[in-house]
Parts: C-alpha cells; sequence; structure tokens
C-alpha cells in the first residue's frame, strides 16, 4: 500500500513502544509504504523530539512503556497547539473495552491491538492521514483568509467576523459612543497636476503606511482611505473608558509620522504637503453599510460629519478636536479657538487646537 500520494510530501510517522519487535515490524511496514519513520523505546524520548521540534504528520504509541506512558504522551500531545490536530494510534497488547475506553479518552484518534495485520493498520493509517491532510488545508486556507482579510480591514475587525461570521456579515448597525478621527493632506491637489501618476501613487503609499501606524498601535479602527485622507474611529468593535484619548494620542503619532517623511532628505518632493486632523466624539450607528454583495464595516451619522468638518477646518500640522472629545481628556492641553456654527448644523461646536498630552 503506497502512502505517498496522500501528503504532498512523505508522512513523517513517529512510533513509541518498548518492544524491539514491534518498533521493528511497524517501521518495515510503513517504511514499504513510502513514509518516513522515527522510532523509540520509550515515551520521554519521544515528547523530547516532539519538544525539540520534531512534528510527526501521526504517531503510533504504545500504552506501557518507561518514563512516560503512552496514555499520558497522547493526552499532552492532544494538549498542545503545535500538535493536537497529529492523528494518534494506540498500539498495545491489552485488548480490553476499558483499554480502549482510556485511549479514547485520551485524546487518541485510532485502536489496533496487538497482533495486528498489516493491511488493517496501514488502512487506519491512510484514512488518519487523509483527515490530516483536510485539517492542513484547512489551516492553509484560515491562514489565506486571515492574510487576505487584514489587507483589507483591521485585524480588530477580521478578529470580530470570523468569532461569529454569521451575525458580523450582516447588514445592519447599531448606535455606539465613539471618536472619530479624519485627516486629510494639504496641498495634494497641486502635487497630482505636478506629478507623474507613479509618483503620486508611491507617494500616497509611503504617506498612509506611516500615518496608519499610530492609528493601529493606540487600538484604533482603521475605517477607509478617502482619496488622500484618512478616517479613523475608537469605540468599536472594541470599546473602552479611555477612548478619546487614545485617538488624541494617535493624532500626535501621524502628525509626527508625518514630519519625519517630510525631513527625510529621500522624500524631498513632499515637503510642500500638509496634514490636518479634526476629531470629535459622539453617537454614532456603527456597522455594515452597503449591499449584501459589498460591505462597509463604518461609522455614519452627525459625529461623524462634525469630524470631518473639523478636518476641513484644521490647518497643516493642526489637530482640531471638539469639547466632546476634550471632556473625555483631562490630559489633553489645547488652546481655545472659536465657537463656531458649522455648515448643516443649529448649533454651534467649541473648537480647540491640540498641543500635547500630559505624560
Amino acid at each position: 500500500m503506497d502512502l505517498t500520494t496522500i501528503l504532498e510530501t512523505p508522512p513523517r510517522i513517529l512510533i513509541a513502544d518498548d518492544d524491539f519487535y514491534t518498533r521493528d515490524i511497524l517501521r518495515t511496514y510503513l517504511e514499504n509504504a513510502g513514509c518516513e519513520v522515527v522510532d523509540f523505546d520509550n515515551g520521554g524520548d519521544a515528547r523530547l523530539a516532539v519538544l525539540d521540534g520534531y512534528e510527526p504528520d501521526l504517531a503510533l504509541l504504545d500504552i506501557q512503556m518507561p518514563q512516560l506512558d503512552g496514555l499520558t504522551l497522547c493526552r499532552w500531545m492532544k494538549g498542545e497547539e503545535r500538535t493536537r490536530l497529529i492523528p494518534v494510534i494506540i498500539v498495545t497488547a491489552f485488548d480490553a473495552e476499558d483499554e480502549k475506553l482510556n485511549s479514547i479518552e485520551a485524546g487518541a484518534d485510532d485502536f489496533v491491538g496487538k497482533p495486528f495485520d498489516a493491511t488493517v493498520l496501514l488502512t487506519r493509517v491512510r484514512s488518519l492521514l487523509r483527515l490530516k491532510r483536510l485539517h492542513d488545508d484547512l489551516e492553509s486556507s484560515n491562514a489565506l483568509l486571515n492574510q487576505v482579510l487584514n489587507r483589507y480591514i483591521t485585524p480588530e475587525i477580521a478578529g470580530v467576523i470570523l468569532a461569529d461570521p454569521e451575525k458580523h456579515m450582516k447588514l445592519g448597525g447599531q448606535t455606539r459612543t465613539v471618536t472619530i478621527l479624519f485627516a486629510d493632506l494639504r496641498g495634494f491637489t497641486r502635487f497630482t497636476e505636478n506629478q507623474p501618476a507613479d509618483k503620486v501613487v508611491e507617494a500616497l503609499n509611503l504617506l498612509f503606511t506611516r500615518l496608519s501606524e499610530p492609528i493601529y498601535e493606540n487600538g484604533g479602527t482603521l475605517d477607509k482611505y478617502l482619496g488622500d485622507a484618512v478616517q479613523s474611529f475608537w469605540g468599536a468593535p472594541l470599546q473602552r473608558e479611555d477612548d478619546a484619548h487614545w485617538a488624541l494620542r494617535a493624532a500626535l503619532g501621524m502628525q509626527e509620522a508625518f514630519k519625519a517623511v517630510q525631513d527625510d532628505p529621500s522624500h524631498a518632493i513632499l515637503k510642500p504637503l500638509g496634514l490636518g486632523i479634526g476629531i470629535h466624539s459622539g453617537e454614532a450607528i456603527v456597522g455594515n453599510i452597503g449591499s449584501e454583495r459589498v460591505m462597509d464595516y463604518t461609522v455614519i451619522g452627525d459625529t461623524a460629519n462634525i469630524a470631518r468638518r473639523l478636518q476641513e477646518m484644521a490647518r497643516p500640522g493642526d489637530i482640531l478636536i471638539s469639547q466632546s472629545t476634550l471632556r473625555q481628556v483631562p490630559a489633553a492641553r489645547v488652546r481655545p479657538l472659536t465657537v463656531q456654527a458649522l455648515p448643516g448644523r443649529l448649533e454651534p461646536v467649541a473648537i480647540y487646537r491640540l498641543l500635547r498630552l500630559r505624560d
């Protein structure tokens, strides 16, 4: 029976049995079937090999062995994240029902009594290796899914979606108290008129990479890139009491990161640009907006509109915040600017320029 076609590489089999005759027969059967075999005469050495990094595709374990018995070794393997999906077959001379039950309770995937038939044994090995291949393919697919999701949405949102896809893949939203940050490049329209398309894309990718890091570092949710602007928010899907504080920390970090890029001689063409930021806190609708085919996890409502208006009023280098945000951050040091009526709003908004945060 050829087992080499099940996995992409020859199957790696670990054998732990204190009986030399049994180990020799098992090794002969498995190597003739195309497997790579490592065997031990006790469970302790087998465990050390796995701890040292050896990762078999399947393990054949005897129950009674020196140092560490097979059931204890099986429990340990099934309890470790790295080895929990490795199939384990208990091979023993005991054929009592209670031994079979003990093997199953220890997490074993199958049970073979001695003496064993070679065809039966290899058939069971083949079956479990097929299951191992399915598990490996599933793990690879999940890893790729995470990688793709994290390219388009933040890891926090990806984690929430994958934890309960049925709930979080639906259209709809809920009212949450959030702090919303808008950041926009100043002078970028003129910059695009004077630079070739590849330089424009290169500049945007560089700036967005640098400006996004403070958002992630301070626990924010990066909502989207809007042309030459960045929208992010704090308070969803994860919520903390000091979300507004972390939003201000992110804004200060973004201005520092932007200045660092401009001060780099290799990015001299970005010197004429500036960055304006607006921040506002309040209630907003947070959830999946769009259609069943394409949706966006975002914030909408008056709070988002005010944050955008503050950003539009900000001069290059400014971080403008509202009074509702300032109330939540006692450590903020600000300069009062004005109380101003914003377009589309009846009530005026008190506006402050953020200078720094106290340590």
